[in-house]
């Protein structure tokens, strides 16, 4: 990885040949080793699958690194393990990673630069589709709708770059402060493919670029009078969804309650049993996601290897995940959700949280055994934790395989009621909320009544259980501007290392510094 830009550019001539012909569930690809720009857009149907090989690259390992794994690793590693909601109380090895150490460590690739790695690599694909797509042969609606995707995807890179690259909005002073290796983007399109050196550019400019992208494709997807076949093609309600994120990140009110409404039309709320069922496959309220079947899996490196309770993988089996004692404490009784995690009870306990801990003396403990019983696709070296997640499943004795979930229409909810609330809204925001918790069936006993700060801080609460694990806890409280607060035993269930108090100026104001890679190959920032 000599240099990111450069190996990236040219990748999607590549990508575009070098997966092999699968089963019509997943992507078909084109079946050569090596392929020519010119052949991979010379015909729209082509095109459709250079545009699967983009897909395709979200759920695949990079950095011949196990837990880079596309975009499952930017959820778990980047969006759970450094908030305050999430917890594995016996991985004491990775407090470094838990508590956000890497952000101002310019020459970490595995931490500080994957995101940056992973997205610019996505977007050199991209870029390079976009240059490309109207010289192919075929029809316009489908050249129309292609396009239309290429830049739903350029738009949800920088989305995420965004985020984790650039200050909060509250701290960007109005979205024009740059610094060298400290706040910006390199704004990358198919109008400078080929340029190596190009400077940051402050988060307003990339914010208009994601704006512009997206009205862009909205209008292609219209136009095009075309639908997608499968949830992990991006169409127009993606794009709304996308744009949506972006808008409630920079505070824009306004535009986010209106893309949120219009993402979720058609995509109505899971039912219970849906919702216990182990997302990893998708449904109802699934807008968007990558495949992960069993004819196209990362094996111990996807993200229900990492996630779901009943993967049969050494790290699930001996550090399952947990949410923090502190969230779930506040869960009610008549929430659904709260059986999505294990309520410790009268069940023994070790100073970490460990239940049946006697395991390794011999024999099964009565506790942990009994938990068993109600879980039965835990296998018997599975260790019981006080508070573990029962939220990801697969179902089976088996290693991680399923479906991710990139927007669901319940976050859409969420975005639009703290839209409502900022817009002074607040008749509409505890109507959203209702719908989402009350009217679904995740909690028949509750209603939403707040006001005040009081209303935004049910909202949140609400968008912490109800996203818990989807890879939203830490950038929510960035962009919150609250700190990170984590509890260590007993009150808790962070083991001492990770139970600590992150400011909100905390490592460079939570912003991951330029990797030193991009700072030594682009003269434009050096």
């Amino acid at each position: 990885m000599k240099s990111i830009n450069k190996n990236i550019i040219y990748t999607l001539v590549v990508l575009a040949g070098c997966f092999t012909a699968c089963n019509d569930e997943y992507l078909n690809t084109l079946p050569t080793a090596t392929v020519s720009t010119g052949t991979a857009f010379e015909t729209t149907e082509n095109a459709k699958m250079a545009m699967n090989g983009i897909a395709r690259l979200m759920v695949m390992q990079h950095l011949s690194t196990q837990t880079h794994c596309g975009e499952g690793t930017i959820k778990f590693l980047f969006g759970e393990y450094l908030g305050e909601n999430f917890s594995r109380p016996n991985l004491t090895g990775w407090a470094t990673v838990f508590n956000a150490t890497f952000l101002e460590n310019a020459t970490s690739t595995f931490y500080s630069a994957y995101p940056w790695y992973y997205y610019y690599m996505l977007l050199g694909n991209v870029n390079t589709f976009l240059a490309n797509i109207d010289g192919a042969q075929g029809l316009e609606s489908e050249r129309l709708f292609l396009k239309a995707q290429a830049l739903t995807y350029r738009a949800y890179c920088y989305t995420m770059l965004v985020q984790f690259y650039c200050y909060r909005w509250d701290d960007s002073n109005g979205g024009t402060s740059v610094t060298n290796f400290q706040d910006g983007l390199v704004l990358r399109t198919e109008d400078n493919l080929t340029e190596m050196n190009v400077p940051l550019s402050p988060s307003g400019v990339i914010y208009e670029q994601i704006y512009a992208d997206f009205d862009e494709a909205i209008r292609l997807f219209g136009e095009s009078g075309l639908t997608r076949d499968k949830v992990w093609e991006p169409n127009i309600n993606v794009a709304y969804a996308t744009y949506a994120r972006a808008a409630i990140t920079r505070q824009d009110y306004g535009t986010a309650a209106d893309m949120a409404a219009r993402a979720r039309v058609g995509y109505n709320l899971m039912t219970v049993a849906e919702y216990e069922s182990g997302f990893s496959a998708p449904n109802s309220e699934w807008i968007w996601g990558s495949y992960g079947g069993e004819d196209q899996t990362l094996f111990f490196y996807g993200f229900h290897s990492y996630m779901a309770y009943d993967a049969n993988t050494s790290i699930n089996r001996g550090n399952p995940v947990c949410i923090s004692k502190t969230l779930y404490d506040r869960i009610p009784a008549t929430d659904i959700r709260r059986q999505m995690f294990l309520d410790p009870g009268d069940f023994t306990q070790n100073a970490l949280g460990q239940i049946g801990f006697a395991a390794n003396l011999g024999g099964i403990p009565a506790e942990a055994q009994s938990v068993r019983d109600t879980r039965p696709n835990l296998r018997s070296d599975h260790l019981i934790w006080a508070y573990m997640s029962f939220k990801f499943s697969i179902g089976r004795d088996a290693i991680g395989i399923g479906h991710i979930n990139h927007f669901r229409s319940s976050e859409m909810y969420l975005i639009e009621a703290e839209a409502r609330y900022f817009q002074n809204q607040p008749d509409q925001a505890q109507a959203l909320l209702n719908t989402l918790v009350r009217d679904s069936g995740r909690d028949p006993a509750f209603s939403s009544t707040a006001t005040g700060t009081a209303l935004l801080d049910e909202i949140k609460f609400y968008r912490a259980v109800e996203l818990w694990g989807e890879g939203f806890d830490w950038l929510d409280k960035k962009r919150y501007n609250e700190p990170n607060v984590r509890v260590a035993f007993p009150d808790g269930n962070f083991f001492a290392a990770a139970a600590l108090t992150r400011p909100v100026d905390h490592g460079n104001r939570w912003t991951y510094v330029t990797p030193l890679i991009e700072r030594e190959n682009n003269k434009a920032i050096e």
